[in-house]
């Protein structure tokens, strides 16, 4: 019995610390990120960084109807055959969705690269996007590629090598986007003294960045290849070792693929397609309403490239403990481990809120001075879409851990008929929002708050009605809001004090934002939202609680009884 406790307790160590390991990867991807977009914002311009929105829109769809969901259902299978010992079989799934991303990626990326004119006027009524999405097409074949090769390690129970080709990928996009924005725009901008339009300096400029994105995912690509060749002698090792279980053929193969990859094609498609769908009604609407196109491309740049770029690095974060958490659910889930399925749930869902509550609270506070601080931009549009959109930080990622709950416990359906209704009810109120209040840009921010408040309701209620698990709210919301309010107060008063006694752009931002780092770490242990298990189970998990414990940063009544 105490080996069996010990061996789920390294277990579920083992997913915090692989969960981690791919959240702080994803931090550093999204913080890579907003440093990046802060010179591409200012190369660019909002009718640059309106094309470039408007394209990598098209492109992250195409990308979840062909590639997104490799990564979920190959981590799912290969997982699922690890689990029970079926070394041979997870290896054939991975050749199998190999040859099924290699013809999906190259049928996705002919068709969007031939359609591009027609999708970019016909559809999104922004013709000059066209160009940037012809050069993300060519990324959709890598990406696919890409994406079986983390599902494959992921399955395996590794986030390593995830990890690092991310980080791989964005410091490549990160460069190759710079330089080739700061060329093309130039490039542009000569063709548009000779066109007689002042558009295309913008949308050459949003090309140019786009190769980032297509030649970091190479890069990223090839780092993953050169780890599986390095791998390849334990990947052999262990399918001679497999000859107890029978062999599962490629046909069967790609049709539980397909069945697997289907509803989360349809799930997250549906999750994510509200970004295209807000953007084409956007523009129809304001069309109609008399604003001309420079007018509402560069009201959509300020969303997609400021507002977007800082609500998607918390996240991030949410994404890292969703991808960690399918694989271990599924293991949970095949040997009908209901304790170890409510534990994974419990935690993956309490160290998301630990993340978003406090960056909800901070983006309220520090609206403006964010956007000072990184953009130089004084104006109000900006700081208010921040401060009214915070709260999707933290429901988008709490539906976002809940989905990838579902999806691992087998519930693949479930999370497209939640997104199919919220998809409605948000479409609705933008329709509304847009032409009966007339709310511009903002209407696409609280329609987001719409959508994603539904997700939450209906994802909790199918994880309910799926496994028998309840919320638990006091150390997973309460606690935290609590310690984010405090730091939140504290945080605004450094922040008034700073400006007050050095003023500047960078100075009394960056203070206030180490402030509220170190209030809330505080606050979070001193209201014990964090068990002794929790601390020690994080990387680095028992110095943290001995230093903690050193500096009286726990709850007193613990550190009395011990």
């Amino acid at each position: 019995m105490a080996d069996l406790q010990s061996s789920k307790k390294s277990k579920n160590d083992d997913f915090l610390v692989q969960g981690a390991i791919l959240a702080i990867a994803a931090v550093v991807v999204k913080i890579i990120g907003v440093l990046y977009r802060i010179p591409l914002t200012n190369i660019l311009g909002d009718e640059g960084n309106g094309y470039y929105g408007y394209a990598y829109e098209v492109y992250a769809m195409t990308l979840m109807l062909s590639s997104f969901s490799l990564p979920i259902a190959v981590s799912k299978l290969v997982s699922a055959r690890m689990a029970a010992g079926q070394k041979k079989n997870a290896f054939r799934v991975f050749i199998c969705s190999m040859v099924f991303a290699v013809v999906i990626g190259i049928l996705a990326a002919v068709l969007i690269f031939m359609g591009a004119d027609f999708i970019s006027a016909n559809i999104m009524e922004s013709p000059f996007s066209a160009y940037a999405l012809r050069v993300l097409a060519v990324g959709l074949f890598t990406v696919a590629v890409l994406g079986v090769l983390r599902g494959y390690f992921q399955g395996l129970g590794t986030m390593i090598p995830t990890a690092v080709s991310q980080i791989i990928e964005q410091i490549t996009n990160a460069i190759v986007g710079l330089a080739g924005a700061s060329v093309m725009i130039r490039i542009g901008a000569e063709e548009a003294k000779k066109a007689g339009e002042e558009l295309l300096g913008p949308a050459y400029g949003a090309a140019g960045a786009t190769l980032g994105t297509v030649i970091g995912s190479t890069f990223a690509l090839v780092f993953l290849i050169f780890t599986l060749y390095t791998y390849r002698a334990i990947i052999h090792r262990q399918i001679r070792r497999d000859t107890r279980h029978r062999t599962e053929s490629y046909p069967r193969l790609l049709k539980i693929l397909l069945l697997t990859t289907l509803p989360v094609i349809f799930s997250t498609a549906i999750y994510n397609i509200n970004q295209i769908l807000d953007m084409t009604l956007f523009n129809k609407i304001m069309a109609m309403q008399g604003y001309t196109e420079k007018e509402y491309i560069a009201l959509l740049g300020i969303f997609t490239g400021k507002y977007n770029t800082l609500i998607n690095v918390p996240l991030a974060m949410a994404n890292g403990l969703a991808a960690s958490v399918i694989p271990s659910l599924t293991a949970a889930y095949t040997v009908r481990d209901k304790a170890l399925i409510h534990e994974k749930i419990a935690q993956s869902t309490r160290l998301t809120m630990l993340i978003a509550l406090p960056c909800f609270v901070g983006f309220v506070v520090l609206a403006s001075p964010l956007m000072v601080f990184l953009y130089n931009d004084h104006s109000e549009t900006p700081a208010l879409l921040l401060a009214i959109g915070a709260i999707t930080v933290v429901l988008y990622g709490w539906s976002t851990v809940m989905n990838s709950i579902l999806q691992g416990i087998n519930k693949l359906t479930d999370p497209a008929k939640n997104a199919a209704i919220s998809l409605v009810i948000h479409l609705i109120s933008l329709v509304v929002m847009l032409v009966v209040f007339k709310w511009n840009i903002y209407a696409v921010v609280v329609s987001n708050i719409i959508f994603s408040l539904c997700m939450c309701v209906l994802d909790i209620r199918s994880i309910r009605i799926a496994c028998g698990y309840r919320q638990e709210w006091d150390k997973t919301f309460l606690k935290p809001l609590i310690a984010s309010l405090i730091m939140g107060v504290i945080t605004y008063l450094v922040y008034q004090v700073m400006e007050v006694a050095v003023g500047g752009r960078f100075v009394a931002t960056g203070i206030s934002v180490l402030a509220a780092i170190i209030v809330y770490a505080v606050a979070i242990l001193k209201l014990g939202a964090l068990s002794e298990e929790d601390i020690i189970a994080l990387p680095q998990g028992r110095r943290i609680y001995m230093l903690s414990k050193k500096l009286h940063l726990l709850p007193q009544e613990k550190q009395s009884g011990r």
